[in-house]
């Protein structure tokens, strides 16, 4: 079957699994993936691969967001706090579930593409930063959901200590081996409990000096 629609995306996505609940199956019926993808790859905008956004960066495959999005469990209350903007399209999913989504980009191009393709998607209640993901964003804090679209080391300290009490943490976290292993992780009292939800492979976080660099 073709698949030259958003539409057609999430019929695959929900016939293969990936796509469980009403609401986020509503959030990405309601966020075109085309309008998140560079004009250079507009025709596979609809097919769930990775795609190269430029800055050596990537958007992600369309069944990886759909996991993370239906791990995070977001509610409307919640506020949502995304380590790695890319093209934009994971934090406007989030912000059809989520009251606010505040979103760092360590590479000031990207974050500014991701500023115009959300507001091309009619998303207003994102907000677009550049800076260093681990250090997040305490004015906003403490936040109900965290979650990064990067391979993390491991989860930042400071990060957790801007997770609300269980709240959740979702992330890639290096393994060491080439790969990273999608880990949630709740807070309890000053503890993370932690959880794998199997491998995966996205870009590695990068510190806003070595952005810089490139």
């Amino acid at each position: 079957m073709a698949i030259d629609s958003n539409a057609d995306l999430i019929a695959g996505l929900v016939a293969a699994g990936y796509l469980k609940s009403e609401p986020v199956i509503r959030a990405f019926h309601n966020t075109d993936r085309k309008l998140f993808v560079p004009q250079e790859y507009a025709d596979n905008a609809y097919l769930d691969e990775p795609l190269p956004i430029g800055q050596g960066q990537t958007i992600s495959a369309p069944h990886m967001v759909a996991i993370m999005t239906e791990l995070l469990q977001i509610s409307k209350a919640d506020k949502v706090l995304e380590i790695g903007s890319g093209s934009g399209y994971q934090a406007a999913i989030l912000a059809r579930l989520a009251k606010k989504v505040y979103s760092i980009e360590a590479d000031p191009a990207l974050a500014r593409q991701a500023e115009q393709n959300l507001a091309a998607a009619g998303s207003k209640n994102v907000k677009v930063m550049t800076g260093d993901g681990r250090f997040g964003h305490k004015p906003a804090a403490p936040y109900a959901r965290i979650v990064a679209t990067c391979g993390l080391p491991d989860f930042f300290p400071e990060l957790a200590r801007q997770l609300k009490a269980k709240g959740i943490f979702l992330a890639p976290i290096e393994t060491g081996y080439g790969y990273q292993d999608l880990v949630l992780a709740r807070k309890k009292g000053k503890d993370l409990e932690k959880e794998k939800h199997g491998a995966c492979a996205f870009v590695p976080y990068r510190s806003l000096e070595n952005a810089a660099r490139l």
